[in-house]
């Protein structure tokens, strides 16, 4: 059995705080980066006793620039690389992958997020971000949940129904 697509929709992003290490890297070398940048970001929030809320991916354009870190509650001093962000509040197209984390499948739901936004006439920005669920170690892998994001274009119009 297939798993369903997922459904996207415009929501209002409240934006959130975050700990996080900006990088410039690349596609090719990503995804042997983004661990170790968390992992980093983890140990600066433990020794700060900051409450920390989930695993936050914000890519800035296509090159890409990234920043990898964690929500967290309220301002702290910046210390290193670990640096004060933001996730970008306001409009934003918005899906949920449902399953363990894979390249396809956040590549699918950014995928669909673009096929469904080009389908509508709802114009993006390039600034997209992925929040991470907690994974519990008794957790069904189906349940596990990440948010993919793309924000709009401030002129965006809402297409009929929304």
């Amino acid at each position: 059995m297939f798993p369903t697509p997922p459904l996207v929709e415009i929501v209002e992003s409240p934006g959130a705080t975050t700990a996080v290490i900006a990088e410039e890297t690349t596609w090719d070398a990503f995804p042997g980066l983004w661990r170790a940048l968390l992992d980093e970001v983890w140990a600066f929030v433990r020794a700060a006793s900051l409450e920390a809320g989930r695993n936050v991916m914000l890519y800035k354009d296509d090159r890409p620039n990234v920043e990898v870190g964690v929500e967290v509650a309220g301002a702290f001093d910046s210390d290193g690389r670990v640096v004060a962000s933001a996730l970008p509040a306001g409009r934003a197209a918005r899906t949920l992958s449902r399953g363990a984390p894979s390249a396809e499948t956040i590549a699918r739901a950014h995928a669909t997020v673009i096929g469904w936004c080009e389908a509508n006439g709802v114009v993006l920005d390039r600034w997209r971000w992925e929040l991470y669920g907690h994974w519990a170690d008794e957790q069904d892998p189906d349940e596990y949940e990440i948010e993919v994001y793309w924000r709009l274009r401030d002129q965006q119009s809402s297409p009929a129904g929304l």
